[in-house]
């Protein structure tokens, strides 16, 4: 869902751009990740990889880390012998969700599920290399990978028009266009500056619930044709919806170093949405997670 809009963009801002799928390169195996960074010898890495299925993550914990956690340590290895920038992919479930103020970048991490957890073990791998940048990041849909708006357009397509969505987790939806877009400023920055580098956030504005994000959903469907008039969202508690994975219920992050590193503010997850449900959708999806 990220990586090829990450591409797509490099590609249209006639960047040269490698692109691997997992066929082409598992990052998990540790005896073709050298060579494959070797023979392109980048600049600039963007892991994109990623176990995102956050509920199979409490199951399988040891694949989910060697995915998100072990293969970041290999590709370390290879971004400091090629003197490569090394951008990380991480996630608001690093932290435990009991603060009442957005995260800053220094904030203590406290992982409340599996996929937390994995995720905080590729920061920690991410650190060690030699030019690193880490960005966190929240609730991510895209056109390319299953997502909370094809969720709840699924539903109304399928005839539910009434809509239990929880009302006690607050985060800040992105769309991946705008997080391609934050990733490739940022990896410019810090390229060229040393003192850019490390761990920043970047996310949407503005912050809301999952109800709230369901409820533009429904409404932006209306407007569309889509959803019915009578369709609506109903506030349900997290302790009604239980799930395997725990979900912080606190998870807005500060962009405020991002913003003071490239000069730009976070866009509208709003926009997004609108433009997201403009596109016709791929032939073929496969049901993930968020990032």
């Amino acid at each position: 869902m990220l990586g090829r809009d990450v591409v797509a963009l490099l590609e249209a801002e006639r960047e040269s751009v490698v692109a691997l799928s997992r066929q082409e390169l598992d990052v998990s195996n540790r005896d073709s990740v050298p060579g494959a960074v070797a023979s392109s010898a980048p600049d600039v890495i963007v892991n994109c990889a990623a176990w995102t299925k956050v509920d199979d993550a409490e199951a399988h914990e040891e694949q989910a880390t060697l995915i998100n956690g072990a293969a970041v340590e290999t590709l370390v290895a290879a971004a400091n012998s090629a003197n490569a920038l090394l951008i990380q992919l991480s996630t608001d479930f690093v932290f435990d969700g009991a603060s009442r103020e957005p995260y800053v970048v220094d904030a203590e991490t406290a992982p409340l599920s599996a996929y937390g957890r994995s995720k905080l073990a590729g920061e920690v791998a991410a650190r060690t290399a030699n030019r690193h940048v880490i960005l966190r990041t929240s609730w991510l849909f895209g056109i390319h990978g299953w997502n909370f708006v094809e969720a709840m357009r699924k539903q109304i397509e399928g005839g539910r028009y009434e809509l239990r969505v929880v009302d006690d987790q607050h985060g800040r939806p992105t769309y991946t266009p705008h997080l391609a877009q934050a990733i490739v400023a940022l990896g410019r920055v810090a390229a060229a500056d040393e003192n850019q580098r490390g761990t920043f956030h970047y996310a949407d504005s503005p912050e809301c619930t999952w109800f709230d994000f369901a409820t533009e959903i429904v409404e932006q469907l209306k407007l569309r044709g889509v959803a019915p008039q009578d369709a609506r969202v109903l506030p349900v508690s997290s302790a009604e919806f239980p799930r395997p994975a725990i979900r912080p219920a606190y998870s807005v992050l500060s962009t405020r170093r991002y913003e003071e590193a490239t000069g730009l503010r976070p866009s509208s997850w709003k926009d997004g949405l609108r433009e997201y449900l403009t596109l016709p959708r791929p032939a073929k999806r496969g049901e993930g997670g968020a990032q």
